[in-house]
């Protein structure tokens, strides 16, 4: 470094260690002057210049990365949001933004017309979905919204109320042109779908209740459900209108509940099992208990058929108790026999109704301690819906369960609420993902992205995701992609009897072993 004297030779390292720690505190624009010297200092000063621009470029590139993510997550909030009033399969409103609308409908003063409703079950769905599986059900409905849509004129309000039920609220219309747009909807409904390139024939029911004044939201809806049944029972492809006069489902409502009565006092219903599998190694790491009763005239009912009567008639704890008690002895029999998977739980839902009762908790706590189970052995699943309206006492008693080592989960999510901050508070560690969510998803880049910010975001609160209804190979194919853990459905597995489910364990519980069962 000879030619440089001394106090200059300070002033350029002292500017080096400047430029250095400018870079450390974030400055990555911060260069070194080079000389003409090409002394020591001239080529450190090279060296830190390079290094400066390439920690600029990788930042650069890291913050175009960050952004891209941060307004893939806002996208992925903003939609769950939307969900939340929005039917995710047909677009239509869901129950939440149909019952706000004919609230306020009820509510107007204005001397027009009152609302009227009208509430529509596509006829021979579940023989669709049996024998042309979910994916056929689901391109139905998404027609059967398309046509209803076409008909109803601009201020009314088509929903999805879940399953194959609709319902379309016009606000304001006279009596005539409601019951001409009933008929003109049955018209519609009835004959061929084009669905995958095979013609499926459907059909309609529909139920009407006619505006009066005075009327609530609520008696509007059972009013015109009422008429639904009796279109339905009079060999269904039928408009009813509405008459003080239909008691014969009412009628039909009390026969079943004595049934019922008598049948969990009997022990006359039974469970089946339907396995969970652990995506990363194929493992069932849990099975969803599912009850069902087998009528000694109406033949075997699923719980849709009998569970909305036990609520009604005050059968719903009897009923949810025999659930839990049932579910728990035969999971204390399988600790007991089987080489179960130290993951394994088995799932029960209960209702909202049982979710409101005192006692559901502790009465779940003391049969788990009767029959020596350990409580993380059990998942209690519970509805969106059931969640949501349950109120602050439930919410405590799902807590009281949480804090007891049992899990609980959110059902059917995507389907109702679907709000990520409901996820943040309420007392849950598992969410399962409604069959609405991967519908295309192995053949829509939309849907699979969607889907992967869905389960990232469960993720990133902490929480556990199992995905429902998968139904195909590249469905689940697709999941596997995606890094989904848990996920249930017929592609899977169908419920099972208990000795059907049983001959699957072995040294590990394999898919392709439950799958095997299929038919027992």
């Amino acid at each position: 470094m000879s030619g440089v004297t001394e106090p200059a030779q300070d002033r350029r390292l002292e500017e080096l260690v400047d430029v250095v720690v400018r870079m450390a505190s974030g400055d990555l624009d911060a260069r070194m002057d080079i000389s003409a010297r090409r002394d020591l200092v001239d080529a450190v000063s090279t060296g830190i210049n390079m290094l400066a621009g390439e920690l600029r470029d990788v930042h650069a590139e890291l913050e175009m990365r960050v952004a891209a993510r941060t307004t893939e997550l806002e996208a992925a909030r903003v939609e769950l949001e939307r969900m939340a009033l929005e039917d995710p399969l047909t677009g239509l409103a869901n129950r939440v933004r149909l019952s706000e609308r004919l609230a306020e409908a009820c509510d107007r003063q204005d001397g027009r017309p009152p609302p009227s409703v009208l509430m529509i079950d596509v006829d021979h769905f579940k023989d669709i979905n049996d024998t042309m599986g979910h994916a056929a059900g689901d391109a139905v409905l998404i027609e059967v919204a398309r046509r209803l849509l076409s008909l109803v004129p601009d201020r009314a309000t088509v929903a999805r109320m879940g399953g194959d039920e609709f319902c379309v609220l016009v606000p304001e219309a006279s009596r005539t042109t409601v019951h001409r747009m009933a008929s003109e909807m049955l018209r519609a409904l009835h004959g061929s779908f084009l669905i995958a390139g095979r013609i499926v024939s459907a059909g309609a029911s529909i139920g009407v209740r006619d505006g009066e004044a005075g009327l609530g939201p609520a008696v509007l809806l059972r009013d015109a459900d009422t008429a639904l049944y009796a279109a339905k029972a009079s060999g269904r492809g039928a408009v009813q209108v509405f008459r003080r006069d239909m008691h014969d489902a009412v009628v039909d409502r009390l026969t079943l509940g004595i049934d019922l009565a008598e049948a969990i006092a009997q022990d006359r219903l039974f469970l089946q099992f339907q396995p969970i599998v652990r995506l990363s190694d194929d493992v069932m790491v849990a099975a969803e208990a599912l009850v069902r009763w087998q009528h000694p005239q109406r033949g075997l009912l699923s719980p849709s058929a009998f569970v909305p009567i036990a609520e009604t008639s005050g059968l719903i704890d009897d009923l949810g108790r025999w659930v839990v008690r049932d579910a728990i002895r035969r999971l204390a029999d399988w600790q007991r026999r089987l080489p179960l998977d130290p993951e394994f739980q088995l799932h029960v839902n209960i209702s909202a109704v049982e979710l409101r009762r005192s006692g559901m908790d502790r009465y779940v706590v003391d049969q788990l301690a009767a029959h020596g189970v350990p409580p993380s052995r059990l998942l209690i699943e519970l509805s969106e819906t059931a969640l949501m309206t349950a109120g602050a006492g439930a919410t405590d008693r799902l807590q009281a369960l949480r804090d007891a080592g049992v899990g609980v989960a959110i059902d059917d999510f995507g389907t109702g609420y679907s709000s990520i901050s409901y996820l943040r508070r309420l007392p849950i560690d598992t969410v399962k993902l409604d069959r609405s969510l991967i519908t295309g998803l192995d053949r829509d880049p939309d849907q699979r992205g969607f889907l992967a910010a869905v389960l990232q975001l469960i993720d990133s609160v902490g929480l556990r995701s199992v995905v429902e209804g998968v139904e195909s190979a590249g469905e689940l194919r697709t999941l596997r992609d995606l890094g989904a853990g848990l996920a249930q459905g017929f592609h899977l597995g169908r419920p099972l009897s208990p000795t059907a489910l049983e001959a699957s364990w072995g040294p590990a519980c394999r898919r392709q072993q439950v799958r095997g069962l299929h038919s027992a």
